[in-house]
């Protein structure tokens, strides 16, 4: 994975300035506008720190496609998810189903 390339996507998807960057990540703008301008690979330390300021893990940096990011909401239901029996399973999905034919 190109770290740069991932880096300047994350900035995209934001809508976020180098700056913004280094404002929401703690670090000194000199340190971000290094890694961008002098193409230098930031550190696992720093590249943790920046990943913090994105609001996002390192694996999600590292991860190849898309990831869902777990809100407070999408956590519960997970929890809730993983007491479940198989069958219990099963019918939660027939519901969701049903629900969503509801709503287009």
């Amino acid at each position: 994975m190109d770290t740069h390339a991932r880096l300047q996507q994350l900035l995209r998807e934001r809508g976020w300035t180098e700056y913004k960057l280094s404002k929401e990540c703690g670090l000194a703008q000199s340190t971000i506008g290094n890694i961008f301008r002098r193409n230098t690979i930031p550190s696992i330390a720093t590249l943790e720190t920046i990943c913090a300021g994105f609001g996002i893990t390192l694996s999600q940096f590292f991860a190849e496609g898309d990831m869902v990011e777990l809100n407070p909401e999408t956590k519960e239901l997970f929890d809730y998810w993983l007491c479940l029996t198989s069958s219990q399973k099963t019918a939660v999905i027939q519901m969701l189903k049903a629900m969503s034919h509801d709503n287009p």
